[in-house]
Formats: C-alpha cells, sequence, structure tokens
C-alpha cells in the first residue's frame, strides 16, 4: 500500500528582533548598532563629519567590536553613533608598552540633538565596550578647535597626550586624548 505525503499546515514564523537598551535618556535610546542601522548611521556621518567612509568599512567594525558600536535612537529615528575598534600598539601612558587598546573612528550626534547628554552616554557606553574587549587603553582624536567635545572628553577622564600637526584632510590638527583603564 502506498502512502502518500499528508498534508501539514504551517503556522507562519514571528520573528522576534531583540534590541537590548544600554541606556535611556527621556526619549532617546541608545543601544548597539545592528547591521540594518548602518545606513542611517551614513547618513548622520555625511550630514555632521567632513570624514567618510566606506560601507565596507562600517560593516567591518560592526563585525570586528559590536560592544562598542553604538547608536541613539529618538521615537525610531537615528540622532547619533559611535563606533570603534581594538588595535595593538605603543601606550599612550607606559614609554615602553605596548598593549590593546581601542579607538573611536567616529563619533557624531545631530545638530539638533546636541546639548542633551546623548554624545555623553555614547562615549560612555563605547567606553564599557571596549573594557569587555579587555583593551588597556582607550583614545579618540579630536579638532581642536571642537571646545565642547575636549571638555566632554575630559569630563568622562580623557586627557590630551599630544597635538597631532595637520591630522585632518582640510589642514586642522587634532588632540589624541587616552584614558587608561585600572587593571
Amino acid at each position: 500500500m502506498k502512502r502518500l505525503p499528508r498534508k501539514i499546515n504551517y503556522k507562519p514564523e514571528i520573528t522576534i528582533i531583540m534590541q537590548v537598551i544600554l541606556r535611556q535618556l527621556e526619549n532617546c535610546i541608545v543601544r548597539r548598532a545592528e547591521p540594518s542601522d548602518l545606513i542611517p548611521i551614513m547618513e548622520i556621518n555625511l550630514k555632521t563629519l567632513p570624514e567618510h567612509y566606506s560601507d565596507y568599512f562600517y560593516e567591518s567594525l560592526l563585525t570586528e567590536v559590536p560592544e562598542a558600536f553604538i547608536v541613539a535612537e529618538i521615537d525610531g529615528r537615528h540622532v547619533g553613533y559611535v563606533m570603534c575598534k581594538t588595535e595593538y600598539g605603543f601606550s599612550n601612558f607606559k614609554k615602553l608598552g605596548f598593549v590593546k587598546k581601542g579607538h573611536v573612528v567616529s563619533i557624531a550626534v545631530l545638530e539638533e540633538f546636541r546639548k542633551r547628554g546623548i554624545g555623553k552616554a555614547l562615549v560612555e557606553e563605547s567606553t564599557n565596550g571596549i573594557k569587555l574587549k579587555k583593551c588597556d587603553e582607550f583614545y579618540l582624536e579630536v579638532r581642536c578647535s571642537n571646545i565642547d567635545a575636549v571638555k566632554l572628553y575630559e569630563k568622562l577622564g580623557f586627557v590630551i597626550k599630544q597635538q597631532l600637526n595637520a591630522y585632518y584632510r582640510d589642514g586642522e590638527d587634532a588632540y589624541l586624548m587616552a584614558i587608561e583603564f585600572e587593571k
């Protein structure tokens, strides 16, 4: 006797996307970025900074250090981000030290959303992510003219370690600012 396959009724699958909120500031959610966030992040970069990167660069940083690739949203609109990488190199604090370092590659908040604590939250959460990667230090470059950002980084424990002459394409100098983590 030949058996015919019986018809099975399948229920449509429901996909649940779980986003972990790292921090909430009033109506602003700060969370880890996901691949679907990359286009809005690139749009923020284009609107706010003269330094731009390839699609692949964003993807590679999200893959390498998702713990420190953070996005800020207000009512579903992307308003800021920070992306970081890890690397090995000479210490910014020890004369002969070779250490694992976190590096803020890019951070931006849309102009109309500044002065609300979003930048501070992004730096703090990326710092937490870099610590999870067992880095000894965390550093960034900031335009010397960006006084507000320099003050923010200093409040968060970063210190100016060096001035980098003509660091940016437009010839402006940058401060290299760094923070050393306690073991």
